[in-house]
């Protein structure tokens, strides 16, 4: 139901966009967040948006340098992704939840996952 795509090979510094397209005609009604996750480490909040889109949050250790975003005509959420750094290298998850949260058990929905990765 979820397809995240855009990651790829970025030198530091650089920028990526990931995009997560849904399936279904409610996606406007959930709530959706990006998470990820690094080798060898656990899976980590990394933004949240409102069904509607007009709330938004990030962890810190990315705020200022990511910006998520929604197109509900396009049943797609967005992570732009600025600055990048070596440690923002991981695979990224798009999650679909009835709750606005940043914590995992708030998504019960989960797409496959894309990868960046980041040169120093």
């Amino acid at each position: 139901q979820l397809q995240a795509s855009g990651g790829g090979l970025v030198q530091a510094g650089g920028s990526l966009r990931l995009s997560c397209a849904a399936s279904g005609l409610t996606f406007s009604s959930y709530a959706m967040g990006w998470f990820r996750q690094a080798p060898g480490k656990d899976r980590e909040f990394v933004a949240a948006i409102s069904w509607r889109g007009g709330s938004t949050y990030y962890a810190d250790s990315v705020k200022g340098r990511f910006t998520i975003s929604r197109d509900n005509a396009k049943n797609t959420v967005y992570l732009q992704m600025n600055s990048l750094e070596p440690d923002d290298a991981a695979v990224y998850y798009c999650a679909k939840g009835a709750h606005y949260g940043t914590t995992q058990n708030a998504y019960p929905t989960w797409g496959q996952g894309t990868l960046v990765t980041v040169s120093s």
